[in-house]
């Protein structure tokens, strides 16, 4: 079942691949490319359109996106499926922290717990929807635009005083070399501290960012105990991830779907 699964998901990512150098397909040219029937392309096809990736015309496909549109919308919904995994791994009464990631932050829309408490330096949860069982609390601090980021002495010392069960944190690159890393100078310190003072702390990063290395390292790979990422996610620099101790939990395309 896991090896048809599979089967299925490369096939569908072919499609995708061919669709960047041909925005239009037809169903008769790629049953026939792929040896499956009709019903086959067009339940591909169908799927395909259900995550936004294309768009259904009679007989075929096409891709009303610039390539690079279509890529940025497809690194979008794996963002989304690793915001809504991350939100399956929150308890009631758990304490979180959540730092100035967007992805992180957004988990906070899927999380359906009570008495769930969010220590964040992310000046955007002030516009967040959530649930009524969650409670934000601010880290305060100086504002920092665009992030809208809290940051600078103020925010460092309460962070210092917090202890949760868990952190869920984003970042700009990830890596078996420099472990956890941003662009952002400012933000390193309280990473670290959310990263220290939590029990168990988990990184979101899409597969963008897997194997890349940013400017300023948050956490070395060794102070990270899981990662979630998606199934576009180099297979070989997640080995070497799993290798030094990190749990790693892929989302696919078609997870958590009605």
């Amino acid at each position: 079942m896991k090896r048809e699964r599979a089967y299925v998901e490369a096939r569908r990512n072919q499609i995708l691949e061919i669709m960047k150098e041909n925005p239009k397909v037809m169903v008769d040219e790629l049953a026939e490319r792929f040896q499956v029937s009709l019903i086959t392309v067009r339940r591909d096809l169908q799927y395909l359109e259900d995550c936004n990736l294309l768009v259904r015309f009679h007989g075929g496909a096409e891709n009303v996106l610039s390539p690079e549109a279509a890529e940025q919308n497809e690194i979008n919904l794996y963002r989304r499926l690793i915001a809504q995994y991350a939100a399956t791994l929150v308890e009631d009464g758990d304490s979180l922290f959540i730092n100035t990631s967007r992805n992180a932050l957004q988990m906070l829309e899927y999380v359906k717990k009570k008495n769930v408490t969010v220590i964040t330096n992310n000046g955007k949860a002030l516009r967040m929807d959530y649930n009524a069982g969650i409670s934000i609390i601010l880290t305060g601090g100086e504002i920092r635009y665009p992030k809208e980021a809290l940051m600078g002495d103020f925010a460092i010392r309460n962070v210092q005083q917090v202890f949760p069960k868990k952190a869920f944190i984003g970042c700009s690159g990830f890596s078996p070399l420099s472990g956890m890393t941003t662009e952002i100078a400012g933000e390193v310190k309280i990473n670290e501290l959310m990263i220290q003072n939590a029990k168990d702390v988990y990184v979101l990063a899409d597969h963008t960012k897997i194997g890349k290395n940013s400017s300023f390292t948050s956490s070395p790979i060794e102070g990270i105990g899981h990662l979630i990422t998606d199934e576009k996610a180099p297979e070989t620099v997640l080995d070497e991830i799993r290798d030094a101790g990190v749990k790693v939990y892929q989302v696919r395309k078609g997870d958590f779907q009605a």
